[in-house]
């Protein structure tokens, strides 16, 4: 929802004619209702899903539409999960208009200050308000969205995840069979990893709580990208918001910002752990599960969708994970998995 781009109704490419038919049938009435000017429909972005975003004007400013095509994409967790966020007092897009059946929401439009952009052109103090933001509003997500109708993050789901390095990252991306060895390593891993992430206490999980779904907005931050929300482990949105798919920050300022959101959580309330060094260990073990399982969906989405451009990201994956692996005795095995691929991925022309 954030690169603005300009174009007329007619430049906006349909996977099918009757898409197109449905969705006019579905905006002509909330033109008049919402005074939204038609000949300003314009793509605003897509996303890594089958999702994507137009912006339109409004009387009021600039409304965002959500094109969720079933049955690939489904609205009804973004509409149950909006509901929870405006329950809890935080900034998320309102809900104008939905057709659940056919996937379409007009949605309140947050802006075009990413994070992700406002961080990237920051200077350490202004990043530092910004973070400081985002984890205020974090703590505050943990506090008062409710997780009890919220899907749990069980077993089977941690697992499918991890199942998608090896399926799409090993495989398919680096051509590498496992043998037996590998495959028992590999299931030690996750078995160490599963057990962490299930010991800790459960709140409501963002599952993205990065900078490329936070707006800079008021109040701060506004919050995107939300409809994967589950019941899961405290640390993981932490892990997602410090260790980033698309900016990497220096351990000290990682520590500073992990050690703000402890206190502040504690402070709150919230069940995290007594101990930040014990902490600090599930935010690591979190973020490996969440890195292992990036590395995958970044590999799918080349060969599956033909989304080349996340890629280029596998390299920060490779070093978050192995500077994780080589930190924790019970992880060590991983880097006998990953030091094959980084070769290849070397001759390849991945830069590490």
């Amino acid at each position: 929802m954030s690169a603005h781009s300009s174009a007329n109704p007619s430049s906006i490419a349909w996977a099918a004619p009757e898409r197109e038919r449905a969705f006019h049938a579905w905006l002509t009435p909330l033109l008049a209702t919402h005074q939204l000017d038609l000949a300003t429909l314009a793509p605003a972005s897509a996303d890594a899903s089958f999702r994507r975003y137009f912006r339109i004007r409004g009387a009021a400013g600039s409304l965002i539409i959500m094109d969720a095509p079933p049955p690939l994409e489904d609205v009804r967790p973004f509409l149950q999960v909006a509901g929870l966020i405006h329950q809890a007092g935080l900034n998320a897009p309102e809900v104008l208009a939905a057709d659940e059946a056919q996937g379409f929401l007009l949605l309140s439009d947050l802006g075009q200050g990413l994070y992700l952009n406002a961080l990237k052109e920051a200077n350490q103090a202004q990043a530092d308000r910004l973070m400081r933001d985002a984890i205020r509003a974090l703590v505050h997500w943990q506090s008062t969205v409710k997780a009890d109708s919220l899907p749990l993050y069980d077993a089977p789901l941690l697992q499918r995840e991890l199942d998608l390095f090896p399926d799409w990252c090993v495989a398919k991306e680096f051509g590498i069979t496992w043998g037996d060895k590998e495959q028992q390593l590999w299931a030690g891993v996750c078995t160490h990893l599963l057990d962490s992430a299930l010991a800790q206490p459960t709140v409501a999980v963002h599952r993205d709580w990065m900078p490329r779904n936070l707006m800079v907005a008021d109040p701060n931050p506004g919050i995107l990208d939300f409809q994967d929300a589950v019941r899961g482990p405290i640390s993981y949105d932490v892990a997602s918001m410090l260790r980033d798919a698309f900016l990497s920050w220096d351990e000290e300022h990682e520590l500073d910002w992990a050690v703000r959101y402890w206190e502040q959580a504690r402070k709150a309330g919230l069940p995290v752990n007594e101990d930040f060094g014990e902490f600090w260990r599930q935010v690591e073990w979190m973020g490996l599960q969440r890195h292992l399982k990036i590395l995958g969906i970044f590999c799918r989405l080349k060969h599956r969708d033909g989304k080349p451009k996340y890629s280029e990201d596998l390299p920060r994956f490779f070093n978050y994970a192995t500077k994780v692996a080589m930190r924790y005795a019970p992880l060590k095995p991983l880097v006998r998995l990953l030091e094959p691929l980084q070769g290849k991925a070397l001759t390849v022309g991945y830069t590490f």
